[in-house]
Parts: C-alpha cells; structure tokens; sequence
C-alpha cells in the first residue's frame, strides 16, 4: 500500500463509510475526514426507531421509489443491490430479516452495534479517521484542506477525493449543507435544498391542540390528490407525524410551492365502507350522545371524534349521510411542511447533470459525490439508506477505475 495512490473521504456516514470500504477493500490507503467528533451520527439518528437497511421488494418497483432519477438507481441498485447488501452486513456478522411490510431490519443488532463492527472493521484495514475537521474547500493544488478545530489549517495530498457531506436535514448531525457555497464558488450547480419526509403543520385549535397533542390515530388512509399511504399518524402541537405523513410530503410540498390550496383527505375507517359507516349511524338512538356512539359502533376513540368536530360544521354531526361522508374523507388544510432542519432526509443538492456516470463532477476532475449531497429523494421504508449505500459503493467504483486507467 506504500505507493498505492491515496484517497480522501470526506464525511463519515453510511455513504462516506461504504466508499471507504469498497477503497480499502482494493488496497488503497484512505483517510476519512469529518467535522464532528465521532463517526455515522445521522445513522445512529435512523437506528432509534428500529433500523430499517433496506427494503425486499422487486428492483424495479424499488428503483421508482427514486421518482425523476428511478433509471439512475436502477443502475446503481444493479451495482450494489438489497441483496448485495445484506449480503455485506452478513460477512460483517450482522444478520437479517425481511418484516412484514417487506423491509428489512437488523435481527439482533442496534446501529451502534453495526457501526461499532464497521469502524473496527475499516479501522483494521488501514483506514484512518480524522474527526473535528471541517473541510474548506480546495488548495491551488487541487488537495482537500481542513480546519480543525484548534484553528490549525491542514492541506492533504490525495489522488482522488469523494465527498459524501450529506444533505441539510439534521444538521447537528454534522449534515447542515455548509458545503453548497464552496462547490457553488466552483460554478457547481445545486438545487436548493428543501424538507423531504417531514411533517405537516395545522393550525389547530387551541382546545384541539392542548388535549390531543402527542395522541395517535390509528389504521388510517390519507389521501393527496392522486397519492395515498396508509398507516398511524400522531398528532403535535404544530400538526401531524408519522409515515403516511412522511410519505406524501414531497407532494404537499409541491403542491405549497405553487401556491396551491393542500387539503390532506383522512380516511378514519378504510376498512369499512361509505355504505356500511352509514347504516350504523343511523341505527344510532336519539338519546345516546355521538362520542359514546361512535366509540362503541365505530371504535372511533376521543382523538378521532375531537377532529371531527374540529373541521365538521355542528350540523354535519347530525346528519348521519354526510357524517359518513366526513369519516370516510375529513379534510385536513395544510399550512406548510415542517422545517427542513426537522425533515428526516432532504430533497435538493448537486444537479445530475454535474456528474458522470462515475458520480465525479466534471468541473472537479478526480472530486466523486455520493450520498444525500446529489439531488435525489425517497420515500422512508429502506430507501434513503439503500440508497446513501449504494452511491457511495458506485462513487468508489468509479475512483477505482480513474485510478486503474491513470496507470495505464
């Protein structure tokens, strides 16, 4: 290794770490540097709710979770796929399993199991980490320099440099997109960032809010234009959470962005019919009350019944038709998606059309990206991970053949 070329990672996330072990692999010295002071906290960040890695359903299916660039990462997934995956966390001694809804977790591990295995793992290959860096951009050299957090300046000779700094979600993660003003002074195009799987905000009723605020509603369907995702939703003083949320926001915000009116429709009971909801109401008898009705015909708890009244004039509680109608589509109207330092991931970043098929950019020969710092979004269920995994697999890819072609 002592006169192979040397490579410069920069950022220690899932994307920066799998590019150091694709690197390190081939026997090439690498170097990983970070502003933080300890390696994958946006990872660990993912882990605290269970770890989903991936998910199990069919490439195709899976490649247009990616939207716009689903033929990219048809590509890329072809490269380093969920199964390739899985098959590395194997050979690291961490087993997995495919769940009910089809992604895939760790079976008897936590991220910081995985990541503790991973950092030893590189760590015994030869690659050396480097925290509390912060990178600045490039010397006239075309060498990576840093500044570390005593104030000291640091140029690194390196051969190839990949960055793989993140998005801007999370920032004190480490990801807080600090780095769009250094590539911009490159002439690097990037596309503002904005909030991707993130909440919603409602202006609730100050009653609504002082008594619900942190209850579920459970088993629901909710519906934006022609997108819907099913699944529990919480309710917070700014609106609502939870996956179906997070599964439509990139829609909602669109639709904000263009200034259109974002009703998000709940389907309080999709397991039963319009018709079915409306023969039971009206069975109800005059003198029970509607919330114990409800309750007890419809298991439609306190929370449930509250929103009804919330956005349902008092008469259409009466009306057992038109109360139906309301159960089955209740009109939610969004004000806005919660902030982009709240999101779970962002959409935004490096333009496709600065990198390669290699991920380099063209403006920066031997400067590869990977990771959230390139303007794509995916859902949550295993994608965002798979896909920090795969382009920083592909991104090494591409720097191992740079360098084989250099040498030829």
């Amino acid at each position: 290794m002592k006169d192979a070329p040397k490579v410069v990672v920069i950022g220690c996330g899932p994307a920066g770490l799998m590019a150091a072990t694709v690197l390190s692999e081939a026997g090439l010295p690498v170097d990983v540097y970070d502003s933080k002071g300890s390696a994958g906290r946006k990872f660990l960040v993912a882990g605290r709710g269970g770890l989903n890695l991936t998910h199990s359903e069919d490439k195709d299916i899976f490649a247009a979770r990616y939207g716009n660039h689903a033929q990219f990462f048809k590509k890329l997934l072809g490269v380093f796929s969920p199964d390739d995956l899985r098959s590395w966390l194997s050979d690291l001694g961490v087993e997995t399993f495919v769940g009910t809804s089809g992604r895939v977790f760790p079976k008897d591990a936590t991220a910081s199991d995985i990541l503790k295995i991973w950092l030893e793992t590189l760590s015994r290959r030869g690659v050396a980490f480097h925290f509390r860096y912060r990178w600045q951009g490039f010397t006239q050299t075309a060498n990576p320099l840093f500044l570390a957090e005593g104030g000291e300046r640091r140029e690194v000779p390196a051969d190839s440099v990949l960055l793989a700094l993140g998005g801007a979600s999370w920032p004190q993660t480490g990801s807080d997109g600090s780095w769009t003003e250094i590539l911009a002074a490159k002439d690097v195009r990037i596309t503002p960032f904005r909030p991707a799987n993130c909440g919603v905000e409602v202006a609730w009723s100050e009653h609504f809010k002082s008594r619900f605020s942190g209850k579920p509603l459970k088993n629901l369907l909710l519906r934006c234009g022609d997108h819907q995702a099913t699944g529990d939703v919480t309710v917070t003083d700014h609106g609502l959470e939870g996956s179906p949320v997070y599964t439509l926001s990139a829609i909602i915000r669109d639709r904000l962005e263009k200034n259109k009116p974002v009703p998000l429709i709940l389907d309080l009971k999709r397991d039963l019919s319009l018709k079915c909801i409306q023969e039971k109401l009206e069975q109800r008898r005059t003198k029970e009350s509607l919330a114990n009705f409800l309750r007890k015909a419809l298991r439609l708890g306190g929370t449930a019944y509250s929103l009804l009244r919330e956005f349902c004039p008092p008469e259409d509680l009466t009306n057992p038709p038109i109360l139906a109608s309301r159960i089955k589509s209740l009109s939610i109207p969004i004000n806005s998606t919660r902030p982009l330092a709240e999101a779970i991931s962002s959409a935004g970043g490096i333009a496709f059309q600065e990198v390669d098929e290699d991920l380099m950019l063209h403006k920066l020969p031997g400067v590869f990206v990977a990771g959230e710092m390139l303007d794509w979004e995916a859902p949550t269920g295993g994608y965002l991970l798979q896909g920090a995994f795969s382009t920083g697999y592909h991104a090494a890819q591409g720097i191992l053949n740079r360098l084989n072609r250099s040498r030829t």
